[in-house]
């Protein structure tokens, strides 16, 4: 059975959702945030200290975007995947490293200087210069959302759980305010289907069932 160590509403929630819209089996490990200070025990599973961490088999994996690619491509066909005989192969793939690289990149230096530093090593200057950038990258999806419903393929893929994600992580760190109308209504689309749904209530039914709390949101 798969395997994937998570913690609340962190980037392992891609591959968690990945894994409902597929309807695999898994087995789902709740940490505490960040777990390289929280669980040190868990260094001697990935010595990384971060998540995600999926096992399949003899397959380990640490990168959220790539989980869902591969649980994708391995355990279909699925429509959730592009592949490449497919038009949209290219923006498939430009939009699933876009999801990390580009968005979720700048919302780690606004969470970790304004949320998870010690008060006297915040810096309004670091999180509010990335918040600028994250809100500048987003437009690109706002311009994808004014033509389609999803981002790509004309159809619900993996881009939008990887994107989608992002969009989750503003919404915790206070920018989802200043979303644009388009990426604004594509986000509560993307709340609306089963599949993230079921994916939230794993996460908390996980949470509470191994003791692990919920971060703080703002």
């Amino acid at each position: 059975m798969i395997t994937l160590y998570h913690c609340d509403a962190a980037r392992s929630f891609r591959p968690l959702w990945m894994l409902e819209e597929l309807g695999l089996a898994y087995e789902l490990k709740m940490l505490p945030f960040p777990p390289r200070v929280f669980a040190k025990e868990y260094l001697g599973i990935n010595p990384l200290g971060t998540i995600p961490f999926m096992i399949d088999g003899e397959t380990r994996m640490t990168e959220s975007s790539g989980i869902c690619h591969y649980l994708g491509t391995k355990y279909g066909p699925t429509p959730l995947i592009v592949g490449v005989d497919e038009p949209a192969y290219g923006a498939f793939l430009n939009w699933m490293y876009f999801s990390d690289a580009t968005l979720t990149f700048p919302q780690t230096l606004v969470l970790r200087y304004s949320q998870l530093e010690p008060e006297e090593r915040r810096n309004p200057q670091v999180s509010g210069d990335y918040a600028k950038w994250f809100l500048g990258r987003l437009r690109a999806v706002e311009a994808a959302a004014s033509k389609s419903e999803f981002l790509c393929a004309e159809r619900f893929t993996a881009a939008d759980i990887a994107n989608g994600y992002a969009l989750r992580l503003a919404g915790n760190i206070g920018l989802a305010k200043d979303f644009g109308p388009n990426v604004a209504a594509y986000w509560a689309r993307l709340q609306q289907r089963d599949g993230y749904q079921r994916a939230v209530a794993a996460e908390q039914k996980a949470g509470q069932e191994q003791n692990v709390a919920p971060r703080a949101r703002p």
